[in-house]
C-alpha cells in the first residue's frame, strides 16, 4: 500500500467532504426556505437516485433481498428523513456534529451484536464523541430547537445500527444504493402522501431551486461523491482515507455560518470539538467487525 495519496485522491476526496458538508446546508434551504415537506424532500432524493442507478436492478436480484431492502431503506430514506425533519429547526451546524455520533454509536452496535471488543482508547473515544454530541443537543444554545436535534441524532441512529450488517450483505456499495433507493420511494411516498401536505405548492413556488437542491441531494452526494468515497478503498489504505472525512463536520459548520447564519456559540464549540476528537480517536484504532467506511459514512 502507498505510504501517502496522490493529489487525484486528495482532490476526490475534497470533493467527497464539500458535497457532504453541503448536502447537509442544501437540505436545510429545502426543507425550511423553499418549504419542501421533509418526507416529501426524501422521496424526491430517491426517486432520483433510483432513476440514476435503475438499470443495477436489472442486473441481478441480489440475494436475502429483504433483507437488503430493509437495510438499503435505514441507512438512506429513513435516516435521511429523519435529518431532515430535524433540520426544520435545527441549524445544519449542529445537525453535522450530531452526525459524529454516528460512529461511535456503530461501534456500540457492533459490540452488542457483533462481539466487536473495544480497548480503553476506542472507549474513550467513544464516551467523548457521544458526550459532544450530548453537549450539542442539550446545551441551551442558539443551535435550534432540542427535539429537531433529536429527530437528527434519532436518523444517525438508524443509519449507526444498519450499517453493522451491511457486512452480512452481498452486494456492492453502488448497488445497494439502487435497491435503497427503491425501498426508499416504496415507504416514503406513502408516508408522505398520509403524513404531509403542501407538496405541489412547495414545488411550484420554486421549482427550479428545488430541483437544484434535489439534483444536488440525488447525483452529486448520494451517487457522486459516496460512489467516489467506496472506489477510492479498492486502491488506497483505508488508514489514509477514513481520517480525511474528518473535514465533514469543519466544512459543515463553515458553510452553515456562511450560507444559512448559523449561531456558533460555546456549547456548540466545545461539544463539536470533544465529537471531533473522540470519532477521530475511533477511526484510527483498528475494528475486528466493521469496515472503516461505515464508521464514517453509515449513511448513503
Amino acid at each position: 500500500m502507498p505510504k501517502s495519496l496522490p493529489l487525484s485522491a486528495l482532490g476526490i476526496m475534497l470533493f467527497c467532504n464539500v458535497a457532504w458538508a453541503m448536502n447537509v446546508v442544501v437540505s436545510k434551504i429545502a426543507v425550511t426556505t423553499l418549504g419542501l415537506p421533509p418526507l416529501f424532500y426524501t422521496v424526491l432524493r430517491s426517486a432520483t437516485v433510483l432513476a440514476v442507478l435503475f438499470p443495477l436492478l436489472l442486473r441481478q436480484k441480489p440475494d436475502r433481498l429483504g433483507l437488503v431492502l430493509l437495510i438499503g431503506f435505514a441507512i438512506t430514506g429513513g435516516s435521511f428523513g429523519l435529518q431532515f425533519i430535524g433540520l426544520q429547526t435545527a441549524t445544519p451546524s449542529a445537525v453535522g456534529i450530531v452526525n459524529l455520533a454516528g460512529a461511535p454509536l456503530t461501534v456500540l452496535f457492533a459490540i452488542i451484536f457483533l462481539g466487536e471488543e473495544v480497548r480503553w482508547r476506542r472507549g474513550l473515544g467513544m464516551a467523548l464523541a457521544l458526550g459532544g454530541v450530548g453537549l450539542a443537543i442539550g446545551a441551551p444554545s442558539d443551535a435550534g430547537d432540542p427535539v429537531g436535534l433529536g429527530f437528527a441524532f434519532a436518523g444517525v441512529l438508524i443509519g449507526a445500527f444498519a450499517s453493522v450488517f451491511v457486512k452480512r450483505l452481498d452486494i456492492g456499495a453502488v448497488s445497494l444504493q439502487a435497491w435503497a433507493g427503491l425501498a426508499s420511494l416504496g415507504v416514503m411516498l406513502p408516508g408522505t402522501l398520509l403524513l404531509e401536505s403542501g407538496q405541489i405548492a412547495a414545488v411550484t413556488a420554486a421549482p427550479l431551486a428545488a430541483a437544484a437542491c434535489v439534483l444536488f441531494a440525488g447525483v452529486v452526494v448520494s451517487v457522486g461523491a459516496h460512489s467516489a468515497y467506496f472506489r477510492l478503498f479498492q486502491a488506497h489504505d483505508a488508514n489514509l482515507i477514513v481520517p480525511l472525512t474528518l473535514l465533514t463536520p469543519l466544512l459543515t459548520i463553515a458553510f452553515g455560518t456562511w450560507l444559512t447564519g448559523d449561531a456558533i456559540g460555546w456549547p456548540l464549540i466545545i461539544g463539536g470539538t470533544m465529537a471531533l476528537i473522540g470519532v477521530a480517536i475511533i477511526v484510527i484504532r483498528p475494528s475486528r467487525t466493521i469496515p472503516k467506511p461505515q464508521l464514517t459514512q453509515p449513511e448513503l
